[in-house]
């Protein structure tokens, strides 16, 4: 039998069905242990601790914390993760684990503070850096640059993607006025600030992929008709879009090493073997997978955007199909990080078998990785011989595209076992290499974890407002007028 140039998965109603080595590591992975579920849970409810974890887990770690009963347990995209883990905070949880990178335990540490939960510990579960390639990117001296360039041009306003560490965002805050954004709300975000500053500059860092992405939806937007524009957002036509087009900087040296490798190559396989597929396509990967996503999504037949974007895409393109009652072999191309298939199988698989329950015609979801199937590793520890990932660690496969993300790898069952184990148990000296940095270091006299956390705040106001915060349009107005009449 000759095998699909990309591995895959079926989701039926009752079933999962791998084609290709890759696939059949993550199905196994699917199907957890139920004695390792009862452990877990027995863990979280002795130590009454919540978890925050990433869509970028592996399988085996999601597989399990989705079967657990805990209630303090969520799996989410990065701007959920800090909401989340106030919201256990205000349930009474001790302690909250984050399954993440650093910069995701230092933003759920910053926001709990924020909202006056200092007393509630937040821990990693490695003492090692727990790092980002795209986060390091932003400490690099060519970001420092680069905002140096935006703090010297009048009524600028900095863009930075929530995947970066405190420090950047405090460092970058004390140079010109910042607030974060993820994925799924920069669009809003560079539109709203063009609409309440005139003559905004909009500096966007630090991926460089999501930033030309983002540069050519704004032309593309510039195309439209204004009232397809006014539909997306009230206040901008084809002028205001046009006139913002050439005051929309993004940093040229930032990449995420998962994301790097769906361009060209993989972008080819996918358009010569699957053209009558669903595309799927997270903002960050390169300009052909972004370009593929967007032709599909202009369409119907795709979505550019978050991971919540994604899975919400495939999870109504199911609706869709059950709405129509029709026999359907739905296929998707997951243009991003492996480890969204877990969601993706447990969300879907719950409508299939409602639906299947009804007496509904036979419907199937095909999830397929646009990487090779030799993007795997040998582990006899696993228990099943082999792991997404190649041997080399880097988790990339240059036949097609990232497997898996290697920090986020550092997140293992084990990891989290090991130290909820300890936690009540050994002094709390000895859980310390576990917390997240505390960045006590002054910048313009506040703590970089102070002012670090402001542009998190400058956006979570956003979030509930519609509007950015005054106080950060006076910032960007007073410091650009300042600038101005020091210039003359």
């Amino acid at each position: 039998m000759t095998l699909p140039v990309f591995p895959s998965l079926r989701i039926t109603a009752d079933a999962l069905i791998p084609r290709g080595a890759f696939a059949e590591a993550q199905a196994a992975f699917l199907k957890p242990d139920p004695a390792l579920v009862s452990q877990l849970t027995a863990l979280l409810r002795e130590k009454n601790a919540g978890v925050v974890a990433h869509f970028y887990m592996d399988p085996e770690l999601q597989g399990v914390l989705f079967a657990c009963d805990w209630p303090h347990i969520h799996v989410s995209d990065s701007l959920a993760m800090a909401d989340r883990a106030i919201a256990m905070a205000e349930q009474g949880v001790r302690a909250i684990a984050v399954l993440g990178v650093d910069f995701m335990s230092e933003n759920v540490r910053a926001m709990l503070d924020a909202s006056g939960f200092t007393d509630v510990p937040v821990y990693r579960v490695a003492t090692e850096p727990i790092g980002c390639s795209l986060a390091e990117s932003a400490e690099a001296p060519a970001y420092g640059a680069y905002l140096m360039e935006a703090a010297q041009t009048p009524r600028s306003l900095h863009v930075v993607y929530i995947n970066t560490s405190l420090v950047t965002k405090a460092k970058a805050h004390a140079i010109v006025p910042t607030i974060t954004c993820t994925s799924s709300n920069v669009v809003r975000t560079v539109l709203q600030a063009a609409a309440q500053v005139p003559d905004v500059h909009i500096w966007f860092g630090p991926d460089t992929y999501m930033g030309d992405n983002l540069a050519h939806m704004f032309q593309n937007l510039a195309d439209m008709p204004d009232e397809q524009i006014r539909h997306l957002h009230p206040a901008h036509d084809q002028a205001s879009v046009r006139s913002l087009l050439p005051r929309f900087h993004y940093f040229e040296q930032g990449t995420c090493i998962v994301h790097h490798l769906f361009g060209r190559e993989v972008v080819e396989l996918v358009r010569k073997s699957y053209p009558d597929v669903f595309i799927t396509a997270h903002l960050e990967v390169p300009g052909e997978m972004f370009e593929l996503g967007l032709q599909a999504q202009r369409h119907g037949n795709g979505v550019v955007g978050s991971t919540s974007n994604i899975l919400a895409f495939v999870l109504g393109k199911v609706d869709e199909a059950i709405a129509r009652g029709e026999r359907a072999d739905l296929r998707f191309i997951l243009g991003t990080e492996a480890g969204m298939i877990t969601p993706i199988v447990r969300e879907v698989q719950a409508k299939l078998k409602d639906y299947a329950s009804e007496g509904g015609a036979e419907l199937s979801a095909e999830i397929i990785f646009p990487v090779a199937s030799e993007a795997i590793a040998q582990d006899e520890q696993s228990g099943l011989g082999i792991v997404p990932g190649v041997a080399g660690g880097e988790g990339c496969s240059t036949a097609g595209g990232c497997a898996t993300c290697p920090y986020m790898k550092m997140n293992s069952l084990g990891a989290l076992m090991g130290l909820l184990e300890r936690v009540d148990v050994e002094p709390l000296s000895n859980l310390v290499p576990f917390e997240p940095r505390k960045y006590l270091q002054q910048i313009r006299g506040r703590t970089a974890a102070d002012l670090g956390g402001e542009p998190i705040l400058h956006m979570r106001a956003f979030q509930r407002s519609g509007e950015l915060p005054e106080t950060l349009i006076r910032d960007v107005l007073t410091r650009g007028a300042a600038r101005a009449s020091s210039e003359h």
